[in-house]
């Protein structure tokens, strides 16, 4: 029974050292149709991280782009097309006189707010690629949506209203737009 054991471990031990070599051999070919090209570097150097010709390009993704840019003054009058990347207040004339929309949190892909007017008050937040929300706020009320927002346009204007989307961006800065009939 001994004998048995010690041959099994035996063919374990060359089962195991084939894999081996076979897995390291596999390791240094290419699945090119190209001749592998020589290293600049000495035998035994190994490249540079900062080595620009081995690094992978990146391309950082655009910011996002708003009529009226980061000015929040430009909704004070209901109508505006601003970007924010951050916490921010923005005052605006609400169809009942002054409110507030407050960006409480924003991110990549994530978008959360609350807007007050008068003694009422409505909240936001959506996250996710292609993620927004619509709140339209009305003299008697206001009303949101949450969800998908895919391409969606400026939203059009509500007669007696203020229509606020607000579309998370995947760079953590999102777009907010106010519409109003005035």
């Amino acid at each position: 029974m001994a004998a048995t054991a010690a041959r099994g471990l035996r063919r374990s031990g060359v089962v195991l050292a084939a894999l081996i070599a076979l897995t390291a051999a596999a390791g240094c070919g290419s699945d090119s149709d190209e001749p592998a090209k020589a290293s600049s570097s000495t035998p035994g150097e190994r490249p540079s991280k900062t080595d620009p010709a081995k690094r992978p390009e990146r391309t950082p993704k655009p910011s996002v782009s708003a009529a009226d840019g980061r000015d929040i003054t430009a909704c004070a009058d209901g109508n505006c097309e601003i970007a924010v990347s951050e916490p921010v207040k923005i005052p605006f004339k609400g169809p009942r006189g002054p409110a507030t929309l407050s960006v409480t949190e924003v991110g990549p892909n994530a978008i959360a707010y609350t807007v007050k007017s008068g003694n009422g008050q409505s909240k936001g937040s959506a996250s996710g690629p292609g993620q927004g929300c619509i709140t339209v706020l009305r003299s008697n009320g206001s009303g949101n949506s949450c969800g998908g927002l895919g391409d969606a346009d400026r939203p059009s204007p509500q007669p007696d209203a203020v229509v606020i989307q607000a579309a998370a961006g995947e760079d953590g800065t999102a777009v907010l737009q106010l519409v109003s009939d005035r």
